[in-house]
Protein backbone atom coordinates (compact mmCIF):
# COMPACT_ATOMS: atom_id res chain seq x y z
CA UNK A 1 0.00 0.00 0.00
CA UNK A 2 1.13 3.48 -0.86
CA UNK A 3 2.60 5.59 2.37
CA UNK A 4 2.10 9.45 2.41
CA UNK A 5 3.43 11.67 5.29
CA UNK A 6 1.76 15.10 5.06
CA UNK A 7 2.06 18.35 7.37
CA UNK A 8 -0.41 18.38 9.72
CA UNK A 9 -1.16 21.78 9.58
CA UNK A 10 -2.14 21.72 5.74
CA UNK A 11 -5.81 22.33 6.07
CA UNK A 12 -8.80 20.31 4.87
CA UNK A 13 -6.49 17.40 3.86
CA UNK A 14 -7.02 15.40 7.17
CA UNK A 15 -9.78 12.14 5.99
CA UNK A 16 -9.46 13.03 2.76
CA UNK A 17 -6.04 11.85 1.96
CA UNK A 18 -6.96 8.40 3.70
CA UNK A 19 -9.71 7.58 1.28
CA UNK A 20 -6.79 7.13 -1.40
CA UNK A 21 -5.16 4.02 -1.30
CA UNK A 22 -2.73 4.49 1.21
CA UNK A 23 -1.45 4.60 4.67
CA UNK A 24 -1.70 8.23 5.97
CA UNK A 25 1.01 9.72 8.54
CA UNK A 26 0.41 13.33 9.50
CA UNK A 27 3.25 15.11 11.26
CA UNK A 28 4.34 18.46 12.81
CA UNK A 29 6.25 19.67 8.95
CA UNK A 30 8.62 21.90 10.82
CA UNK A 31 10.10 18.42 13.06
CA UNK A 32 10.12 15.91 9.75
CA UNK A 33 13.01 14.02 10.47
CA UNK A 34 14.46 11.35 7.89
CA UNK A 35 13.25 8.36 10.04
CA UNK A 36 9.77 9.57 9.17
CA UNK A 37 9.91 9.50 5.49
CA UNK A 38 12.47 6.31 5.33
CA UNK A 39 9.05 4.11 4.29
CA UNK A 40 7.21 6.55 2.66
CA UNK A 41 5.95 6.80 -0.65
CA UNK A 42 5.36 10.38 -0.99
CA UNK A 43 5.36 13.80 0.87
CA UNK A 44 3.03 16.55 0.84
CA UNK A 45 3.90 19.47 2.66
CA UNK A 46 4.37 23.15 3.17
CA UNK A 47 7.56 25.94 3.55
CA UNK A 48 8.27 24.70 7.05
CA UNK A 49 9.61 20.99 5.50
CA UNK A 50 12.76 21.45 4.00
CA UNK A 51 13.82 18.66 1.68
CA UNK A 52 17.20 17.93 1.05
CA UNK A 53 19.84 14.99 1.07
CA UNK A 54 19.79 15.19 4.85
CA UNK A 55 15.82 14.30 4.74
CA UNK A 56 15.65 12.22 2.21
CA UNK A 57 18.73 10.00 1.69
CA UNK A 58 18.04 6.54 1.71
CA UNK A 59 14.36 6.79 1.92
CA UNK A 60 11.90 5.40 -0.57
CA UNK A 61 10.56 8.57 -1.23
CA UNK A 62 9.28 8.97 -5.03
CA UNK A 63 7.13 12.30 -5.14
CA UNK A 64 6.97 15.19 -3.13
CA UNK A 65 3.46 17.84 -3.14
CA UNK A 66 4.50 21.13 -1.99
CA UNK A 67 0.96 22.61 -0.86
CA UNK A 68 2.21 26.33 -1.61
CA UNK A 69 3.41 28.46 -4.58
CA UNK A 70 7.03 29.14 -3.36
CA UNK A 71 9.37 26.06 -3.24
CA UNK A 72 12.63 27.22 -2.24
CA UNK A 73 12.25 24.89 1.02
CA UNK A 74 12.91 22.17 -2.20
CA UNK A 75 16.67 20.95 -3.12
CA UNK A 76 15.58 20.63 -6.36
CA UNK A 77 18.98 19.99 -7.67
CA UNK A 78 19.04 16.82 -5.24
CA UNK A 79 16.11 16.08 -5.70
CA UNK A 80 17.05 15.79 -9.69
CA UNK A 81 19.94 13.63 -8.95
CA UNK A 82 17.61 11.15 -6.73
CA UNK A 83 14.90 10.84 -9.33
CA UNK A 84 12.59 12.05 -6.40
CA UNK A 85 9.62 13.97 -8.71
CA UNK A 86 8.59 17.31 -7.11
CA UNK A 87 5.54 19.30 -7.73
CA UNK A 88 4.31 22.99 -6.31
CA UNK A 89 0.95 24.93 -6.76
CA UNK A 90 1.79 27.92 -8.61
CA UNK A 91 -1.14 30.38 -8.29
CA UNK A 92 -2.91 28.85 -5.73
CA UNK A 93 -3.45 31.58 -3.36
CA UNK A 94 -2.47 34.44 -5.26
CA UNK A 95 -5.95 36.29 -5.35
CA UNK A 96 -4.97 35.79 -1.36
CA UNK A 97 -2.25 37.83 -1.72
CA UNK A 98 -4.05 39.95 -3.76
CA UNK A 99 -6.48 40.41 -1.17
CA UNK A 100 -3.37 40.99 1.19
CA UNK A 101 -2.37 43.68 -0.99
CA UNK A 102 -5.66 45.88 -1.67
CA UNK A 103 -6.44 45.27 2.25
CA UNK A 104 -3.36 47.44 3.04
CA UNK A 105 -3.90 50.04 0.15
CA UNK A 106 -7.25 50.69 1.67
CA UNK A 107 -5.62 51.18 5.11
CA UNK A 108 -2.89 53.51 3.91
CA UNK A 109 -5.39 55.39 1.75
CA UNK A 110 -7.77 56.08 5.43
CA UNK A 111 -4.70 56.88 7.31
CA UNK A 112 -3.53 59.67 5.06
CA UNK A 113 -0.77 58.18 3.26
CA UNK A 114 -1.47 60.62 0.43
CA UNK A 115 -3.24 62.95 1.41
CA UNK A 116 -0.56 65.34 2.58
CA UNK A 117 -0.05 64.75 6.33
CA UNK A 118 2.00 62.56 7.74
CA UNK A 119 1.18 58.74 7.83
CA UNK A 120 -0.73 57.75 11.15
CA UNK A 121 -0.09 54.40 13.09
CA UNK A 122 -1.57 51.44 11.63
CA UNK A 123 -3.06 51.21 15.07
CA UNK A 124 -4.56 54.40 15.54
CA UNK A 125 -8.03 55.90 15.01
CA UNK A 126 -9.11 56.43 11.46
CA UNK A 127 -10.13 60.20 10.86
CA UNK A 128 -10.25 59.93 6.63
CA UNK A 129 -13.22 58.84 5.30
CA UNK A 130 -13.83 56.76 2.06
CA UNK A 131 -13.24 59.81 0.02
CA UNK A 132 -9.63 59.03 0.96
CA UNK A 133 -9.80 56.65 -1.94
CA UNK A 134 -10.20 58.95 -4.56
CA UNK A 135 -6.06 59.53 -3.90
CA UNK A 136 -5.56 56.21 -5.35
CA UNK A 137 -6.15 57.70 -9.27
CA UNK A 138 -3.01 59.62 -8.86
CA UNK A 139 -0.67 56.46 -7.62
CA UNK A 140 1.48 54.57 -9.66
CA UNK A 141 2.03 51.12 -8.46
CA UNK A 142 5.04 49.37 -9.10
CA UNK A 143 5.04 45.06 -8.88
CA UNK A 144 8.10 43.00 -8.82
CA UNK A 145 7.65 40.15 -10.02
CA UNK A 146 4.69 39.27 -11.98
CA UNK A 147 3.51 35.44 -11.89
CA UNK A 148 0.73 34.67 -10.74
CA UNK A 149 0.90 36.30 -7.74
CA UNK A 150 1.68 39.39 -9.38
CA UNK A 151 -0.87 39.57 -11.89
CA UNK A 152 -3.53 39.09 -9.24
CA UNK A 153 -2.48 41.80 -7.00
CA UNK A 154 -2.66 44.06 -10.35
CA UNK A 155 -6.12 43.24 -11.24
CA UNK A 156 -6.80 44.05 -7.55
CA UNK A 157 -5.21 47.45 -7.89
CA UNK A 158 -7.50 48.21 -10.52
CA UNK A 159 -10.32 47.69 -9.02
CA UNK A 160 -9.09 50.40 -6.21
CA UNK A 161 -8.54 52.40 -9.36
CA UNK A 162 -4.64 52.45 -9.33
CA UNK A 163 -4.27 55.36 -11.69
CA UNK A 164 -1.01 54.03 -13.01
CA UNK A 165 0.81 50.56 -12.64
CA UNK A 166 4.56 49.92 -13.40
CA UNK A 167 5.46 45.83 -13.92
CA UNK A 168 9.01 44.57 -13.74
CA UNK A 169 9.95 41.08 -14.53
CA UNK A 170 12.89 39.91 -15.81
CA UNK A 171 12.48 36.69 -17.12
CA UNK A 172 8.90 37.31 -18.73
CA UNK A 173 10.50 40.18 -20.52
CA UNK A 174 13.05 38.09 -21.50
CA UNK A 175 10.71 35.44 -22.55
CA UNK A 176 7.44 37.59 -24.27
CA UNK A 177 9.54 40.85 -24.94
CA UNK A 178 9.60 44.11 -23.15
CA UNK A 179 6.44 45.81 -24.10
CA UNK A 180 4.67 46.17 -20.73
CA UNK A 181 7.48 45.97 -18.67
CA UNK A 182 9.76 48.07 -17.59
CA UNK A 183 13.28 48.33 -15.25
CA UNK A 184 13.44 47.89 -12.06
CA UNK A 185 15.15 51.21 -12.07
CA UNK A 186 12.57 52.86 -13.50
CA UNK A 187 9.89 51.88 -11.70
CA UNK A 188 11.61 52.42 -8.02
CA UNK A 189 11.99 55.35 -9.62
CA UNK A 190 8.85 56.43 -10.25
CA UNK A 191 6.19 54.50 -7.90
CA UNK A 192 4.48 55.51 -4.72
CA UNK A 193 3.99 52.06 -3.50
CA UNK A 194 6.63 49.07 -4.51
CA UNK A 195 5.32 45.56 -3.71
CA UNK A 196 7.32 42.32 -4.23
CA UNK A 197 6.04 39.25 -5.15
CA UNK A 198 9.47 37.31 -6.47
CA UNK A 199 10.76 33.78 -6.03
CA UNK A 200 13.73 33.55 -4.00
CA UNK A 201 16.81 33.08 -5.93
CA UNK A 202 20.05 32.95 -5.36
CA UNK A 203 23.38 33.66 -7.24
CA UNK A 204 24.27 30.99 -9.76
CA UNK A 205 20.58 31.02 -10.68
CA UNK A 206 19.22 32.98 -13.44
CA UNK A 207 17.65 36.72 -12.13
CA UNK A 208 19.02 36.29 -8.69
CA UNK A 209 16.50 38.00 -5.50
CA UNK A 210 18.23 37.40 -2.74
CA UNK A 211 18.80 40.69 -1.24
CA UNK A 212 17.10 41.82 -4.54
CA UNK A 213 16.47 45.53 -2.15
CA UNK A 214 18.97 46.25 -1.00
CA UNK A 215 20.93 49.24 -0.15
CA UNK A 216 21.27 50.49 -4.46
CA UNK A 217 17.41 49.36 -4.10
CA UNK A 218 16.45 52.05 -1.74
CA UNK A 219 18.93 54.74 -2.53
CA UNK A 220 16.98 54.02 -6.29
CA UNK A 221 13.72 54.38 -5.03
CA UNK A 222 11.67 57.87 -5.19
CA UNK A 223 11.50 59.36 -1.91
CA UNK A 224 8.55 59.19 0.45
CA UNK A 225 7.88 55.17 -1.03
CA UNK A 226 5.62 52.64 0.75
CA UNK A 227 7.34 48.82 0.29
CA UNK A 228 5.31 45.72 0.41
CA UNK A 229 7.26 42.69 0.96
CA UNK A 230 5.02 39.60 0.54
CA UNK A 231 7.52 37.56 -1.73
CA UNK A 232 10.02 35.35 0.39
CA UNK A 233 11.77 37.43 3.57
CA UNK A 234 15.50 37.20 1.91
CA UNK A 235 14.44 38.60 -0.99
CA UNK A 236 14.62 41.98 1.55
CA UNK A 237 18.02 43.17 2.74
CA UNK A 238 16.39 43.85 6.37
CA UNK A 239 19.81 45.92 7.42
CA UNK A 240 19.33 47.87 4.26
CA UNK A 241 15.52 48.34 4.84
CA UNK A 242 15.87 49.26 8.38
CA UNK A 243 18.03 52.14 7.59
CA UNK A 244 15.59 53.22 4.92
CA UNK A 245 13.04 53.48 7.15
CA UNK A 246 15.40 55.19 10.47
CA UNK A 247 16.11 57.78 7.39
CA UNK A 248 12.86 58.08 6.70
CA UNK A 249 14.03 57.36 2.82
CA UNK A 250 10.96 55.44 2.77
CA UNK A 251 7.12 56.28 4.18
CA UNK A 252 6.62 52.93 5.23
CA UNK A 253 6.92 49.17 5.11
CA UNK A 254 4.36 46.21 5.39
CA UNK A 255 6.32 43.49 5.74
CA UNK A 256 4.39 39.33 5.16
CA UNK A 257 8.01 37.63 5.06
CA UNK A 258 10.76 37.68 7.11
CA UNK A 259 14.51 36.76 7.53
CA UNK A 260 14.99 34.86 10.38
CA UNK A 261 11.30 33.60 9.83
CA UNK A 262 9.83 32.50 12.36
CA UNK A 263 12.39 32.00 15.69
CA UNK A 264 14.43 34.86 14.60
CA UNK A 265 12.62 38.18 12.85
CA UNK A 266 14.60 41.16 13.22
CA UNK A 267 12.94 43.33 16.53
CA UNK A 268 13.97 46.62 15.05
CA UNK A 269 12.10 45.83 11.59
CA UNK A 270 9.13 44.60 13.67
CA UNK A 271 8.98 48.16 15.74
CA UNK A 272 9.46 50.11 11.94
CA UNK A 273 7.16 48.18 10.27
CA UNK A 274 3.74 50.47 9.49
CA UNK A 275 2.26 46.43 9.21
CA UNK A 276 3.72 43.59 10.09
CA UNK A 277 2.46 39.93 9.50
CA UNK A 278 3.12 36.38 9.88
CA UNK A 279 3.90 35.08 6.63
CA UNK A 280 -0.02 35.20 6.15
CA UNK A 281 -0.64 37.05 2.86
CA UNK A 282 -1.58 33.75 0.86
CA UNK A 283 -3.70 32.63 4.23
CA UNK A 284 -7.00 32.59 3.17
CA UNK A 285 -8.94 29.99 3.25
CA UNK A 286 -9.71 29.89 -0.31
CA UNK A 287 -6.24 29.87 -0.98
CA UNK A 288 -5.37 26.77 1.56
CA UNK A 289 -7.82 24.89 -0.21
CA UNK A 290 -6.67 25.49 -3.46
CA UNK A 291 -3.47 24.69 -2.57
CA UNK A 292 -4.61 21.53 -0.99
CA UNK A 293 -7.07 20.33 -4.08
CA UNK A 294 -4.00 20.34 -6.21
CA UNK A 295 -1.33 18.81 -3.85
CA UNK A 296 -3.83 16.13 -3.50
CA UNK A 297 -4.35 15.44 -7.36
CA UNK A 298 -0.44 15.61 -8.31
CA UNK A 299 0.15 12.83 -5.44
CA UNK A 300 -2.91 10.71 -6.83
CA UNK A 301 -2.12 11.79 -10.85
CA UNK A 302 1.69 10.57 -10.41
CA UNK A 303 0.58 6.93 -8.51
CA UNK A 304 -2.17 6.08 -11.24
CA UNK A 305 -5.25 6.61 -9.06
CA UNK A 306 -8.45 6.85 -10.62
CA UNK A 307 -8.95 10.23 -11.76
CA UNK A 308 -12.79 10.15 -11.30
CA UNK A 309 -12.35 8.71 -7.35
CA UNK A 310 -9.65 11.67 -7.00
CA UNK A 311 -12.08 14.08 -8.43
CA UNK A 312 -15.12 13.18 -5.86
CA UNK A 313 -11.63 13.39 -3.21
CA UNK A 314 -11.34 16.96 -4.37
CA UNK A 315 -14.43 18.02 -4.82
CA UNK A 316 -14.67 17.48 -0.99
CA UNK A 317 -11.68 19.91 -0.45
CA UNK A 318 -13.86 23.23 0.51
CA UNK A 319 -13.45 26.25 3.07
CA UNK A 320 -16.14 26.30 5.78
CA UNK A 321 -18.61 29.91 5.22
CA UNK A 322 -17.63 32.93 7.58
CA UNK A 323 -19.21 33.04 10.80
CA UNK A 324 -21.61 35.84 11.23
CA UNK A 325 -18.60 37.94 12.53
CA UNK A 326 -15.90 37.76 10.23
CA UNK A 327 -12.59 37.11 11.77
CA UNK A 328 -14.27 37.34 15.53
CA UNK A 329 -11.78 35.48 17.55
CA UNK A 330 -8.92 37.96 16.50
CA UNK A 331 -8.94 42.09 18.10
CA UNK A 332 -10.74 44.39 15.90
CA UNK A 333 -8.78 47.09 13.67
CA UNK A 334 -9.83 50.49 13.83
CA UNK A 335 -11.26 50.09 10.11
CA UNK A 336 -13.82 47.65 11.35
CA UNK A 337 -16.31 50.73 11.98
CA UNK A 338 -16.43 51.74 8.47
CA UNK A 339 -18.49 51.07 5.74
CA UNK A 340 -16.29 49.19 3.90
CA UNK A 341 -17.48 45.41 3.20
CA UNK A 342 -13.85 44.56 2.15
CA UNK A 343 -12.18 45.52 5.22
CA UNK A 344 -14.81 44.09 6.70
CA UNK A 345 -14.07 40.67 4.99
CA UNK A 346 -10.09 41.16 5.73
CA UNK A 347 -8.27 43.97 7.96
CA UNK A 348 -5.07 43.42 7.53
CA UNK A 349 -4.24 45.38 10.82
CA UNK A 350 -5.74 42.84 12.74
CA UNK A 351 -2.76 40.20 12.08
CA UNK A 352 -0.38 42.91 12.62
CA UNK A 353 -1.89 43.55 15.71
CA UNK A 354 -1.35 39.82 17.07
CA UNK A 355 2.00 39.54 15.74
CA UNK A 356 3.60 43.11 17.20
CA UNK A 357 2.13 41.83 20.51
CA UNK A 358 3.57 37.83 20.36
CA UNK A 359 6.50 38.11 18.02
CA UNK A 360 7.50 34.95 19.71
CA UNK A 361 4.13 33.57 18.40
CA UNK A 362 4.77 33.92 14.72
CA UNK A 363 4.55 29.86 14.05
CA UNK A 364 1.78 30.12 15.95
CA UNK A 365 -0.39 32.25 14.78
CA UNK A 366 0.03 30.85 11.38
CA UNK A 367 -0.74 27.42 12.05
CA UNK A 368 -4.35 28.91 14.34
CA UNK A 369 -4.65 31.71 11.52
CA UNK A 370 -8.91 32.32 12.15
CA UNK A 371 -10.76 31.84 9.13
CA UNK A 372 -10.46 34.28 6.31
CA UNK A 373 -12.44 34.22 3.26
CA UNK A 374 -11.58 36.18 -0.12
Amino acid sequence: MLRIVVDAIIPFLRGIVEQLPAQVTYLDGGSITAADVREADALIVRTRTRCDRALLEGSRVRFIATATIGYDHLDTAYLHEAGIVWTNCPGCNASSVGQYVASTLRLLALHGAWSGADLTAADSPVTLGREAYAAFGGLTLGIVGVGHVGRAVAEAARALGIGRILLNDPPRAEAEGPEGFCTLEQLLAESDVVTLHTPLTREGEPWPTYHLAGEAFFETMKSGTVLINAARGPVVDTSALVRALETSRLRAAVIDTWEGEPRAIDSRLLRLAWLATPHIAGYSADGKARGSQMALTAVARHFGIDPDHTARLVAQIVPPALPPIPYASCPEGPALSLRDEALRRYDTTRDSLALKARPEAFEQLRGHYPLRRE
